[in-house]
């Protein structure tokens, strides 16, 4: 059980040895640097346009830094082990601004909902940039994250599981498609050396996989389960599960873990919300694209503040709009950008595609491997 519960304790390999023996050997870029770039921005056009046309989105401008007093920054988990990066801002004011660099936007767009007046069905989606600098370095984790931050605003009736999965359903047949025509428009992306992209995704309970291989951890159950289905949808992800763990840990006040639900098998379960994972064929591992679900209800949202021991977050300005029926229900997600050109354009490193901060030893390290990481 140990190993289960160091699971939990975040993304990322570990350890600069590890990263070494697991990045692929005799690699070689399918594309040039320039190449690459261009194939990044052909690809983000076609995801945005047709993301927001599937799902009835406009896209938006979104905040890098918001207020630490208003409850709005993304916690990521809730054992506290991420945190933002924070500043003072407002040169001449008497008392400072407490500013959060954002960790991801997902509490500000329900907000935001409201904001720009969206409509039952109508959404927004925005081009967002963070930083978690609580992050291992590693080939697909980085201190700099850029997702399509996407929500949408839904009615009481479509808070179910077959809502859940129509929408995951047509997020994939974007990056499918979008996959397809970066294989147009750069032919060499179109080869026998990997894997197609599969055309389905296969959705599954975490309570399921737990079953599969009761005996790992989550990660290696998430690397067995895709093997099998190289593209999964995993269902249920923050609740406790049969093992006394959850499958992984999930923020308390935005997706909905606890609703029960049935799963395919029919056995009681939790959870309205899940991640897509993929078999990347070019690392040879499991590669996360995104984290979704419908959001909390103001019932479901004190439910799972009380479990995770932050109740103190409810008198929050999020929170209470939330509590006083402010904001309307809704259900949204992230997309990492750089995470789906790194499969699309099959790419070995995070660093091919996106320009951060990297240790000079995993810079070495990925040098030895032919990889090339933008600085």
């Amino acid at each position: 059980m140990n190993n289960k519960q160091a699971d939990l304790a975040g993304p990322g390999i570990g350890n600069y040895n590890d990263v070494a023996a697991q990045l692929p050997k005799n690699y070689s870029s399918l594309l040039t640097p320039m190449g690459t770039m261009r194939a990044v921005y052909n690809v983000k056009n076609y995801i945005e346009k047709h993301l927001c046309e599937a799902l009835n989105m406009q896209m938006v401008q979104v905040p890098l830094i918001v207020d630490k007093d208003s409850g709005v920054n993304d916690m990521l988990d809730r054992d506290g082990s991420r945190t933002p990066v924070e500043f003072p801002c407002g040169l001449g004011l008497e008392k400072r601004i407490k500013a959060q660099v954002v960790q991801a936007a997902t509490k500000w767009k329900r907000m935001a909902l409201k904001q720009f007046d969206c409509k039952v069905h109508e959404g927004l989606c925005t081009d967002m940039k963070a930083v978690r600098k609580d992050y291992f370095l590693d080939h697909d984790h980085s201190s700099y994250v850029d997702q399509w931050d996407w929500e949408k605003v839904i009615t009481e009736n479509d808070r179910t599981l077959d809502y859940l999965t129509k929408t995951v359903k047509k997020i994939w047949n974007v990056i499918y498609e979008a996959g397809r025509y970066a294989q147009e428009e750069f032919p060499q992306l179109k080869t026998d050396q990997y894997m197609d992209i599969p055309a389905e995704l296969t959705f599954i309970h975490a309570e399921e996989i737990l079953e599969m291989y009761p005996d790992l951890p989550r990660k290696q159950r998430e690397t067995k389960i895709i093997q099998e289905y190289p593209a999964v949808f995993i269902i249920g992800i923050g609740s406790v599960l049969d093992d006394g763990f959850p499958h992984e840990m999930r923020a308390a006040d935005y997706d909905d873990w606890i609703t029960e639900t049935v799963s395919t098998k029919g056995k009681k379960t939790h959870g309205l919300n899940g991640d897509i994972l993929v078999w990347n064929p070019v690392t040879k591992r499991r590669h996360e694209l995104t984290s979704m679900g419908i959001r909390v209800t103001k019932e479901t949202l004190v439910e799972q503040m009380k479990l995770s021991g932050q109740e103190d977050d409810l008198n929050l300005p999020y929170h209470q709009a939330i509590l006083n029926d402010e904001i309307p229900l809704s259900i949204g997600g992230g997309i990492g950008q750089s995470r789906t050109y790194m499969y699309l354009l099959r790419k070995a490193h995070l660093g091919e595609v996106s320009v951060t901060v990297w240790p000079k030893k995993l810079k070495e390290i990925c040098s030895e491997n032919n990889i090339h990481v933008l600085e």
